[in-house]
Parts: structure tokens; sequence; C-alpha cells
């Protein structure tokens, strides 16, 4: 096949110049070596976090892996946000996007998990 690009990568600049690309009408094929979208700012499972850092396999007693979500790159949208608001406007809005609220968040420091204290507003 042809291509008019060829797009290596799924970090968020790879995918928006891809989706830019493609909507203007360009042919794109756009790919990743990983097994997973994201580039360094992935979100993965319990198995795919493990298999990236070879590590092996989780231990069975921390449950299913999809129940885990872990960013390598942590990021959150304010719901009022600028960003939020120019995805609901564009075809973003296609892939059946949703916004919920995140019971916590966690950073590791020196090998020990905090917890981010929160308030509601």
């Amino acid at each position: 096949d042809n291509y008019d690009a060829i797009v290596l990568g799924t970090g968020l600049t790879e995918c928006v110049l891809s989706g830019l690309l493609s909507v203007s009408g360009y042919k794109v094929l756009h790919m990743d070596r990983n097994n997973y979208y994201g580039g360094e700012c992935a979100s993965l499972n319990l198995e795919q976090l493990y298999e990236k850092f070879s590590k092996g396999k989780p231990d069975p007693s921390l449950g299913k892996s999809h129940q885990y979500n872990v960013d390598l790159c942590p990021k959150l949208l304010m719901a009022n946000g600028k960003l939020v608001k120019i995805l609901r406007k564009t075809v973003a809005a296609r892939y059946n996007m949703e916004f919920m609220v995140i019971e916590g968040s966690y950073v590791c420091r020196d090998n020990k998990v905090y917890k981010i204290p929160t308030t509601e507003k």
C-alpha cells in the first residue's frame, strides 16, 4: 500500500498529528512498537506494567489485571478545563469519551506509595 504519511509512536503528539492528517484527507499509517497506546504517557494494566519493567507475572493475590490502571506519567484533566472543552468539540467525542471522578491519586517516591490529599473544591 501507499501512504501519504507514516507516524511512529502513539504518544499524544503522534496521535494528534495522525488524526489531523487523516481528517485532512491524507492516507496515514500509524504504528507503535508497544502492544499498548500512549508511549511514555500510557496507562497500563497490571500485566502490561509487569511486562514493561521485566518483573515476570503479577502475583494472583493482587487480583485481576484489568482492575488496575497505572499511569506512567500521571495526568488529570480538570472538568472545567480548556482541554476538556476542546476535546468535547472535536471528533474525539465520536469515541464515546467518558469522564469520571477518580477515587484517589497516589505517587511513589523512595519505594513508598503515598496518597495525594484532595478536597471537593
